[in-house]
């Protein structure tokens, strides 16, 4: 499958998940089951912008977004993450409401078992979104198998909490073990929103990432004289690199442009997506002999 039907799988999944536990919600009277319906339903959109992300960031660069469209899914990733603090907030005012109003829970094992089968069809796409997040790169893809991954432990945290309060017959269980999943989903998305937010301002990659390129220009270190001014940034999928490459003055221009050529070869060979840029300078230009450090 390609990412475009990988997202729509989780769409699909999302959208039967969803009305399944929002209908066993109300027939149970559970608080805890119609928060992960509304946990669910967030999934939905969520689902349904790394769609449409997903295929747009996967447009060519054009006249217009000479860079290409790669921050779409930075864009989605964090949209996604306020949706997921909007649920956990609105889990948490309805979870309360049940602790102040208490009632009864109608057809617990119904809940139970509605709880499990959306757990076991959300692990199963989750692991499939996530296999096609790492293949192609894509940030709102590895959000959206977050989001499906939350879903399936807050499902079977409510599937136990049915449990306990069909054994014990202590209906705050219900809406408590509802604030814990809501605070759990809301720590999630802080986790998430730093990897996604970031790019959008052009932060640097992590220090193992400029570590790695690093590594792989030093394996040409004889044939230059020293490297300075790496700048690094993440849009979407795709990693730019640029950086000043010092040369020999003896080094002709086609000679310093197939050092150049073979340097990003070997940093695609390592970052698949990368887009490389390298500006040759003349020897009278380096900073000094230690090399480029972070």
């Amino acid at each position: 499958m390609n990412s475009s039907k990988i997202a729509f799988l989780s769409v699909f999944s999302n959208t039967f998940v969803t009305l399944l536990k929002l209908i066993v919600g109300i027939v149970t009277g559970s608080v805890a089951v119609i928060s992960e319906a509304i946990h669910s339903a967030l999934d939905l959109v969520a689902s349904l912008i790394a769609f449409f992300s997903v295929r747009l960031s996967g447009r060519s660069a054009d006249k217009n977004h000479p860079y290409g469209h790669g921050k779409v899914e930075n864009i989605s990733g964090t949209i996604e993450t306020l949706l997921i603090f909007v649920a956990g907030i609105w889990i948490i005012y309805e979870c309360v409401h049940k602790i102040l109003n208490p009632t009864i829970i109608e057809l617990p094992f119904l809940g139970i078992i509605v709880m499990v089968v959306g757990a076991g069809i959300n692990f199963i796409v989750s692991r499939k979104v996530k296999k096609a997040a790492d293949e192609f790169h894509s940030v709102a893809m590895k959000s959206n198998a977050l989001h499906l991954l939350t879903d399936v432990f807050s499902s079977l945290g409510v599937a136990v909490s049915l449990l306990l309060v069909t054994l014990t017959g202590w209906t705050i269980l219900d809406p408590i073990i509802g604030i814990v999943l809501a605070l759990y989903i809301m720590r999630e998305a802080y986790k998430l929103m730093k990897e996604s937010f970031p790019p959008l301002l052009d932060a640097r990659l992590t220090e193992e990432e400029e570590s790695e390129i690093l590594r792989v220009i030093e394996l040409f270190k004889e044939r230059y004289i020293e490297v300075h001014d790496l700048r690094t940034r993440r849009s979407g999928p795709e990693e730019y690199v640029d950086f000043h490459l010092v040369t020999p003055s003896t080094m002709d221009v086609l000679s310093a442009h197939q050092l150049c050529d073979e340097i990003e070869q070997a940093i695609k060979a390592v970052f698949e997506h990368a887009q490389v840029m390298i500006h040759v300078e003349p020897d009278h230009e380096r900073l000094g002999n230690q090399p480029l450090s972070l």
